[in-house]
């Protein structure tokens, strides 16, 4: 069974930080582009951050530039999501994805499997 499975999350003040990951079991990671989205409540699932399968190119949205690095171990079927100087507006349940190696970006139309997501709150 192909599944992605992210971990990570949890409760945290303004300024601190996390490292949400996310694990795939049933397939070869390395083959997939892996992206990050996040929703709020009440707000649209937004792309958080990609990286190719070979993990030479990554992108971020401009909300995160700066703030969050995204990292892949292909031997661990694990991608990372290093968030530093959270903020409460990235306050979401961040979810995983995984896309076809040819394209890179933030379209969830295009990302064949999901995970069930992790919590983030960002509150003091």
């Amino acid at each position: 069974q192909l599944q992605l499975v992210e971990s990570g999350g949890g409760l945290v003040q303004p300024g601190g930080s996390l490292r949400l990951s996310c694990a795939a079991s049933g397939f070869t990671l390395d083959y997939y582009t892996i992206g990050w989205f996040r929703q709020a409540p009440g707000k649209e699932r937004e792309g958080v951050s990609c990286i190719s399968s070979s993990g030479g190119t990554s992108n971020y949205a401009d909300s995160v530039k700066g703030r969050f690095t995204i990292s892949r171990d292909n031997a661990k079927k694990t991608v990372y999501l290093q968030m530093n100087s959270l903020k409460p507006e990235d306050t979401a349940v961040y979810y995983c994805a995984a896309a076809r190696p040819a394209y890179v970006g933030y379209d969830h139309r295009l990302y064949d499997y999901w995970g069930q997501g992790t919590q983030v709150t960002v509150s003091s």
